[in-house]
């Protein structure tokens, strides 16, 4: 078997970016955190530990994992960003007592 290549390596590392929003004060939705491998793993952990809908989107998670903490998501993604908090509402809805 060849042996991987350090971007082949670098790409299969999962990734993960929490977003958050709060309607009173921001303008769009922000990262909250972020990472790669270990640190990415802990986060979907913590997630599933609190019962936060987690949503896959590889190329969405790419572009969002490039900025800075605490950065508003930038205006290409906001169809992409209502199509997840869509996702999480629903999912909300289904959950509450």
């Amino acid at each position: 078997m060849p042996e991987k290549s350090k971007t082949d390596k670098q790409e299969a590392r999962k990734k993960a970016v929490a977003l958050r929003y709060d309607q009173a004060t921001d303008t769009a939705p922000r990262i909250a955190a972020k990472g790669a491998g270990l640190l990415a793993e802990r986060l979907i952990a913590l997630a599933k530990e609190r019962n936060i809908p987690i949503h896959e989107d590889s190329d969405l998670t790419e572009v969002l994992s490039r900025l800075d903490l605490n950065a508003a998501i930038p205006p290409a993604t906001y169809v992409l960003v209502a199509e997840i908090l869509a996702f999480v509402y629903r999912a909300n809805q289904r959950f509450s007592p």
